[in-house]
């Protein structure tokens, strides 16, 4: 990134961590730099850099997290229109709409996915575990855990498809915390079995323990979470 010289420094900074976030310099998933960090890249002062990042808020590009920081949900800005339409649709239908996806992205995934994408995957199945099993902040969890539903989307290589699952990202954030709150279950093994299919280049293993495991999260609530904000 370069320091800022001329005018309009808030339209510059914010077209700066928009070319940082369509690159993929700063991927889906990832937390942004801090507010000095900013300050020092951009060679501006704090009011600007907030002014900046918070028109990538409403842009929804990205989100703040109370306590964690400010994490990239899209690279695209079509993506946060849709996030923001998707924003009032129910769980359920947001939840049917991951599974139609999620089942087909996990057999091609199996069908394609190169050495990148099993260490990706492997990665963020190993996070995702072990923030469920060591008493993780929740914000924090989720979003760890939906970085690894986006690896296997990404392994599928079909860029429609990780296009629109960034799209959904907001909700499905809001739909993993609030099935979190609602079941005594950290779903450790489902997700392994699934990431081990797709591994292996099981279409049909692939298939089942995506469609397994998205049946399990379509069951009745069962208790309120021990984990905390």
């Amino acid at each position: 990134m370069r320091q800022v010289k001329r005018s309009s420094l808030i339209s510059q900074v914010t077209a700066q961590l928009r070319e940082e976030i369509t690159s993929q310099r700063w991927p889906v998933g990832s937390r942004i730099p801090t507010e000095p960090e900013l300050c020092d890249l951009t060679g501006t002062g704090r009011n600007t850099v907030r002014e900046a990042v918070q028109a990538l808020v409403h842009a929804g590009m990205l989100e703040r997290r109370q306590g964690s920081g400010t994490f990239v949900l899209t690279n695209s800005g079509l993506g946060g229109t849709l996030g923001k339409y998707f924003s009032d649709a129910r769980h359920r239908d947001v939840t049917e709409l991951r599974e139609t996806l999620e089942v087909t992205a996990a057999a091609l995934a199996a069908d394609r996915r190169d050495d990148e994408d099993i260490r990706a995957m492997l990665d963020a199945l190993d996070n995702r575990n072990a923030a469920w099993s060591s008493g993780t902040p929740l914000a924090e969890a989720v979003g760890i855990d939906a970085c690894l539903h986006r690896t296997i989307v990404a392994a599928s290589h079909n860029a429609i498809y990780l296009e629109f699952y960034d799209s959904l990202l907001p909700v499905i954030h809001e739909a993993i915390r609030d099935h979190f709150l609602d079941h005594d279950d950290d779903y450790i093994a489902e997700h392994t079995t699934l990431v081990q299919a797709i591994i292996d280049g099981d279409v049909g293993g692939a298939t089942t323990a995506a469609r397994s495991l998205f049946r399990e999260l379509s069951e009745p609530p069962t208790r309120a979470a021990e984990l905390t904000e």
